[in-house]
């Protein structure tokens, strides 16, 4: 893949993004799957939703991104809004085994 630096146009731009895009949801699909394999070793809904583990994922991932000179409070958001979205595919799943 092409570095921000290297790029000569907005195609140059535009194609790199589509790459990372690309990357970013495959790896959420990913992410998804072992969610929903997760649901498989949970024996109750409070254990699917596990607040303290959702702060804990969440706090982490808005340290990671400090590292990666992100802001904190968009990859906050970010992982809240999917956490909660996977936390229901993930009830789908546990409900669907019962």
């Amino acid at each position: 893949m092409i570095e921000p630096k290297e790029c000569q146009d907005m195609g140059d731009i535009r194609s790199a993004i589509d790459e990372l895009d690309n990357n970013i949801i495959k790896l959420m699909s990913k992410r998804l799957e072992f969610v929903r394999e997760a649901s498989r070793f949970k024996k109750d809904e409070k254990a699917v939703r596990d607040i303290n583990r959702v702060r804990e994922v969440i706090e982490s991932k808005k340290k990671l991104a400090i590292e990666h000179d992100l802001p904190p409070e968009l990859i906050g958001n970010i992982y809240a809004m999917m956490i909660d979205s996977f936390i229901e595919e993930e009830l789908k799943e546990w409900k669907a085994k019962e």
